[in-house]
């Protein structure tokens, strides 16, 4: 924390406004850390309860969050951004973007004519009581599941409006401000400003690219973890997918914890060329959450939730009292992109685009000695140094990455690198560039 700022009040509340103002002004600098609790109550001669007291109510709003060892910090950034735009990195023109995280808008499948199709077999206009789930997408939906290895002989199926809003009404309906929920560190970022949000308390588990290491799961449970959200295949930011060697190391673990929630994210879906290896039903509580976004486009905001009979319940209660449900017309449109051949053939070939761009950049990262993963999905995570001289290097040199700040919590520094939009020819200059950034002796990058 800046030295000139000096954080003021008698009481929690007013100290943590203090510390609040202070951040907004920029005079505490986000990532800083905030003074222990006895040393700030010495300092403006209150209780150590009074300063808790306030780091609490910080915590709740999802302005400071704890790190362990290394204290309590101001996050990384607001839990709560003004738009989408807000999120993305920040590229300057003539910069090329590898920051994204998003499938090129290339090669997704044009859903113009599927939505035209759709909307010749509509019939007349539906009231309120006629909303919900649509039969033949929760028949198709099970199949698809089942087929894909999701056990589905005991599990029930809803619609939300993504996947994110999917985990946030799960959350919602089985734990209160306070609680704690393990996530993947490093982690999507959304899902870290979810939690923040909700006022939930992220307890970070450690990630490898067989999935989340099973002794840092059971540290996160044994912790007190109500919890897990867990990806499937192609995390993001890391690559990682969830193999058959740490499902069945996962399992035993989750089964002794039978009072958490586990929430799996295939967020992936038909884009992804890794076989699924699902962990639930293990524990009381399970859903499944596979999106449209990636695969067909992130328009489709559409999630199909599978999962035990209360989950669903809870889920499609929720919805009740606030949407209502998914669009019918919405849904329609998956259903009809499900039963596409072409559509299918389209998302099957971008896959393998992405696959061929990815392993391209391992290759050219690995032959210059930079430690990177990506073994599923869009993404590729390097083990950096120092993230902000590596982003400002790569900036300098014309590309605009992902600093790994926006996704860590207590894992080691890194930057994401999206192979989205990747051509062959960029591959070499690029891999130079990081190079460069992680090797501060190597040979200067080349310009673009």
């Amino acid at each position: 924390m800046a030295e000139q700022y000096q954080v003021s009040g008698a009481s929690a509340s007013a100290i943590s406004v203090s510390i609040e103002t202070g951040i907004r002004e920029g005079r505490i600098e986000a990532g800083a850390a905030l003074p222990p609790v006895r040393t700030l109550a010495e300092e403006l001669r209150v209780s150590p309860a009074t300063v808790a007291k306030a780091y609490g109510e910080l915590r709740r709003r999802g302005v400071i969050e704890a790190h362990g060892r290394r204290g309590t910090r101001v996050r990384s950034r607001p839990p709560v951004a003004p738009s989408r735009a807000a999120l993305r990195v920040e590229v300057a023109p003539g910069v090329w973007d590898v920051s994204a995280g998003e499938p090129s808008v290339h090669h997704l499948p044009p859903l113009g004519p599927r939505l035209s199709e759709v909307a010749a077999g509509l019939g007349g206009p539906i009231g309120y009581t006629h909303g919900g789930v649509l039969p033949d997408l929760a028949d198709a939906a099970r199949e698809r599941l089942a087929a894909g290895g999701v056990p589905m002989a005991d599990a029930d199926i809803t619609v939300t409006g993504g996947t994110l809003d999917a985990i946030e009404r799960l959350l919602t309906v089985y734990l209160r401000p306070g609680d704690a929920v393990a996530v993947e560190d490093p982690g999507w970022a959304n899902l870290l400003d979810l939690v923040a949000v909700l006022g939930l308390e992220a307890v970070p588990v450690a990630m490898d690219q067989s999935g989340p290491v099973p002794s840092s799961l059971e540290r996160a449970l044994s912790l007190g973890a109500r919890a897990v959200v867990i990806t499937s295949r192609a995390q993001n930011p890391t690559g990682a997918s969830v193999s058959p060697a740490r499902r069945l190391e996962l399992r035993p673990v989750l089964a002794a914890h039978p009072g958490v929630l586990l929430i799996e994210d295939d967020h992936a879906a038909e884009l992804a060329t890794t076989a699924l290896q699902c962990l639930g039903p293990v524990t009381g509580s399970w859903a499944f959450v596979r999106s449209a976004s990636k695969p067909f486009g992130p328009d489709l905001r559409i999630a199909v939730v599978a999962g035990d009979e209360t989950s669903i319940a809870r889920v499609a209660g929720r919805m009740r009292i606030g949407s209502g449900w998914v669009s019918t017309m919405l849904q329609r449109l998956l259903l009809r992109v499900w039963q596409d051949p072409s559509v299918a053939t389209w998302v099957e070939t971008a896959a393998g685009v992405y696959e061929n761009r990815r392993e391209t950049l391992l290759r050219a990262l690995r032959e210059r000695a930079v430690q990177a993963v990506g073994s599923a999905g869009l993404n590729v995570w390097v083990r950096v140094p120092d993230e902000t001289r590596a982003v400002s290097v790569l900036r300098e040199a014309g590309y605009a990455v992902a600093p790994g700040s926006l996704f860590r919590i207590d894992s080691p520094p890194g930057i994401r690198i999206t192979v989205s939009d990747l051509d062959p020819e960029r591959v070499d200059p690029l891999a130079d560039a990081v190079a460069v950034a992680v090797h501060p002796s190597s040979v200067a990058a080349p310009s673009r």
